[in-house]
């Protein structure tokens, strides 16, 4: 079994670079009703707007230069090349921490938070708090290489990634994440409890409930609120998990089709009060979708919904995860369970309602965030 791990340096080509310059100066920009806006995906203006600055203003060495201030690594496990950023607090009791994305984000959604976490005492908290944090790419995702076998599903992956924090030595760790990587932390939950001391969700799964009547108008109004996201927002969702190949030729061909396709998500999943830079810059917003550019990984990171669905972990029944679960309640997340049905689903032992954020909360309020995930994994330590 090969468990070499290997650091590596993100450098990109200038003729790729040349290519990309190439292609947006090219771009076929669809017609738009007069007089419409979001209701029907990407204004059209807004995008040409986005995608001018990508092609004359957007500087993609720098924003490779602040990548490569951390310390990027590959590892191999179970036959799949593994790309893992790792930021070590100075602190010999830190305390591991495994940070998991989703889609359509990466590690670069973390990028604010991580100082906040391994440097605690830099930003208002406690040296004591501090982490070491290791952040992997799921597979088919930026660095980590698009799987050459059918099967990577959010079970697999959790299994990878415990075996990943195996490799770097960890007998006791604790797993945070959102979007798929709620999912894939929630698993790590219920099948390591031995290291896994504690997890931490900003989009908890939920027990469905077994009377509606039996809930608060509060919770009927959350319950109605993810009904409205499933019937107008999860288009993407049926048709990266039916159809991910077609919708992957597209997506790997046209820079700005693809801009468009991962910067709805952030508009439409934030909480920026209708506008994505109300919460983003243009260069976080870039920055990510360059990750899935330069890698050639639209298709392969829209693969994990038809492997998810198709070997019914996507709609599967958990048992109860009885690892100690911190909630970061964030008003704008996408799928908000409301707590009586997050309980009984997980050993809930701390619960925050957060004022402000939405699905993209490191990337969003990377204080709020830091904050609580310290807080959390506090009570954790202290039970250990």
């Amino acid at each position: 079994m090969n468990e070499v791990i290997e650091e590596f340096e993100v450098h990109v080509p200038d003729g790729v670079l040349e290519d990309l310059r190439r292609r947006l100066t090219l771009t076929r920009f669809p017609d738009q009703i007069p007089g419409t806006s979001w209701e029907y995906g990407m204004p059209i203006a807004y995008l040409r707007d986005l995608v001018e600055y990508w092609r004359d203003a957007y500087d993609w060495r720098a924003q490779e230069a602040r990548i490569n201030q951390l310390s990027h690594y590959r590892t191999t496990i179970d036959g799949q090349s593994i790309h893992f950023v790792r930021a070590r607090s100075e602190r010999s009791d830190a305390f591991p921490l495994l940070l998991i994305h989703g889609w359509p984000g990466s590690f670069i959604e973390f990028l604010d938070a991580i100082p906040r976490l391994v440097n605690p005492e830099k930003y208002g908290g406690h040296s004591r708090d501090a982490f070491d944090v290791v952040i992997p790419s799921l597979p088919g995702y930026g660095y980590s290489e698009p799987p050459r076998t059918p099967g990577w599903d959010v079970e697999r992956i959790a299994d990878a990634f415990v075996a990943l924090m195996d490799r770097l030595g960890y007998q006791s760790y604790g797993a945070q994440g959102g979007d798929w990587g709620a999912q894939v932390t929630t698993r790590i939950g219920l099948r390591d409890p031995r290291h896994c001391a504690g997890i931490h969700l900003n989009m908890p799964l939920g027990a469905a409930p077994q009377n509606r009547e039996d809930l608060s108008d509060d919770e009927k109004s959350d319950l109605d609120a993810m009904a409205q996201f499933q019937r107008e927002e999860s288009g993407y969702a049926n048709e990266q998990g039916t159809k991910p190949q077609t919708l992957g030729v597209a997506l790997n061909d046209s820079p700005a089709g693809l801009l468009a396709w991962i910067v709805e998500k952030f508009r439409t999943w934030s909480d920026c009060g209708g506008h994505p830079e109300n919460s983003f810059s243009r260069d976080q917003l870039i920055t990510n979708v360059m990750l899935y550019w330069l890698t050639e990984t639209s298709a392969s990171s829209a693969r994990l919904y038809w492997e998810s669905r198709h070997s019914g972990s996507w709609a599967e029944t958990l048992p109860f995860i009885g690892t100690p679960t911190g909630v970061a309640r964030f008003p704008k997340e996408v799928l908000r369970w409301p707590r009586s049905l997050v309980e009984r689903q997980y050993n809930v032992t701390h619960w925050s309602t957060m004022p402000r954020g939405g699905h993209f909360a490191a990337m969003e309020q990377p204080d709020l965030f830091a904050d609580d995930v310290r807080d959390f994994f506090r009570t954790v330590r202290e039970r250990q």
